[in-house]
Parts: structure tokens; sequence; C-alpha cells
């Protein structure tokens, strides 16, 4: 009988610390999902601001080189629904407060793109904008 006590006794324990161990290995699997995932987003942040950095360095490139030659205009549509599109990608991967930086950027970009600002250099123009942005962006990602 004492030998059947220590049988189950130790097939009990025995169970327990299978248990005890295959739930820390599961939290630990867990852990490393949740920080993979952490990375891959962060790394899919930089890129898509890098892409709008970009872009916007695109358009503001086109903005000073204005010709209105058809081949400008077609460039210049190009560039700018790029830029949107980047901008709408940022509110699905930051916060509003990004967000809404990011969209006045393109819109002032937008602006001295088509004409140019009055009474102000198009870089005096962009420059509040732009300095916004990049520094919310580098506030999130700190």
């Amino acid at each position: 009988m004492a030998s059947m006590i220590g049988v189950v006794l130790g097939g009990g324990l025995s169970y327990l610390t299978q248990l005890t161990t295959q739930r820390q290995a599961n939290r630990n699997e867990d852990k490393r999902q949740t920080k993979a995932l952490a990375e891959a987003r962060r790394a899919e942040q930089l890129d898509l601001l890098r892409q709008f950095i970009q872009i916007s360095q695109r358009a503001e490139r086109l903005a000073e080189d204005r010709d209105g030659s058809s081949e400008w205009v077609t460039a210049a549509k190009n560039v700018m629904d790029d830029l949107w599109a980047c901008e709408r990608v940022i509110h699905i991967l930051f916060t509003p407060t990004l967000h809404e930086q990011a969209r006045r950027y393109v819109k002032a970009t937008n602006d001295v793109l088509w004409e140019e600002p009055a009474d102000v250099s198009m870089w005096d123009y962009l420059e509040g904008p732009k300095t916004n942005f990049l520094d919310v962006a580098r506030t999130e990602l700190a």
C-alpha cells in the first residue's frame, strides 16, 4: 500500500511539475511573440515614415521646379497621390496626434506645390508643419 501511495504521489508531483513547466514555457512564448510583433510594427512604422519623408521631399522639389508643363503637372499629381496615400496609412499605424501633424504637412505641401504662398517663401510656409510632424514622430518612436 505504501508503494502504491508513493507511485500516486510521485506521478501527481511529476504531473504538476510538467504542467507548471508547460505554463511557464507558454508564457515565455507569448512574451517572445509579443516582442516580435512590437519589433515588426516598429519596423513597419519606420519604413512608412521614411517613405513619407522621401515623398514629401520629392513634392517640395517639384514645387521648387514648378514650370507648369504637362510633364510637371503629371509628376505633381503623382507625388501628391503618393503623399496622400502615405498620410492615410499613418492614420492607421500611428496615433491621432501624429496623423494630424502629417495631414497638416501634406496640406501645406499641396498648397506650395500648386501655388506659391503669398508674403512668405515656400520654405518658411513648410517649416512649421514639417518640424511639428518630425517632432511628434520622434516622440512617438521614443
